[in-house]
């Protein structure tokens, strides 16, 4: 099932359908309860492969020295840390990231890895991002933005922001392909994950959530339609365990 018709004065939150203007309340309320846990949500989620596909996303982007990217939803510090690592550290990061809980986590991280210099935190909402036009060389956003009420307004942003050759990469959950894996993961995600975050998190419901928001995203081609529909051009995406999850890129040509 895709994001729900913009045209409508409610969305989705996971298989419910609330008012448009409640549903970053309601997944703010989910990133405060599991941010304390946001590695483990990860690792139970993927079987701790997100740290593979994250340096996998790393890898396409190709950074280079000097580079300013803007990672959003990106509370945690992951992917701002291997940008840092693969351009020893001469570029800059705009962390931003709706959520306070989640930049504190990255701001205490930062701190424990001595990372001092070049990330700058701030909070703010993908759907308005403040920074100007055309001031970013990369934008990232990894298992962010099936959280976005608006995700066509965010896809807009993220092309408004970045700089002419600029580019744009995505990592998110996406549509298991393979039967066998499907029903394996269906019944691990559906069955499993929820009570295993009820005991390790005390949180079943917000696992819940996650686990629906994942299956009320679109698939990797409709995503992909999206982004050419925002303007991006050169719009490819890989797949990623099967269909686990799917990195897409795109750039403002």
């Amino acid at each position: 099932m895709a994001a729900s018709d913009n045209s409508s004065d409610s969305t989705h939150f996971g298989f419910r359908e609330v008012p448009k203007d409640d549903k970053a309340g309601l997944v703010r309320g989910v990133f405060d309860s599991v941010a304390g846990s946001y590695d483990l949500m990860n690792d139970l989620m993927s079987g701790g492969v997100h740290r593979l596909w994250k340096s996998a996303m790393i890898d396409w982007l190709m950074p280079r020295k000097g580079q300013h990217l803007l990672d959003v939803a990106g509370g945690t510090g992951d992917i701002a840390f291997r940008f840092l690592d693969a351009v020893g550290g001469d570029g800059r990061v705009t962390v931003l990231d709706i959520n306070h809980a989640m930049l504190s986590v990255g701001q205490d991280r930062a701190i424990d890895q001595g990372r001092l210099n070049g990330i700058d935190w701030t909070n703010g909402d993908a759907q308005s991002l403040p920074l100007p036009d055309k001031s970013v060389d990369a934008y990232t956003i990894a298992f962010g933005i099936r959280n976005v009420t608006d995700i066509p307004k965010a896809l807009r942003e993220a092309y408004r922001v970045l700089k002419p050759g600029g580019r744009f990469l995505c990592l998110e959950f996406s549509k298991v392909e393979a039967p066998v894996l499907k029903e394996f993961y269906d019944f691990y995600s559906f069955k499993l994950l929820p009570e295993i975050g009820g005991i390790v998190a005390k949180d079943k419901a917000s696992y819940q959530y996650l686990v629906e928001s994942i299956r009320q995203f679109p698939d990797a081609d409709e995503f992909a339609d999206m982004l050419r529909v925002a303007g991006f051009g050169q719009v490819k995406y890989r797949r990623l365990s099967g269909g686990i999850a799917a990195l897409h890129s795109g750039w403002r040509l």
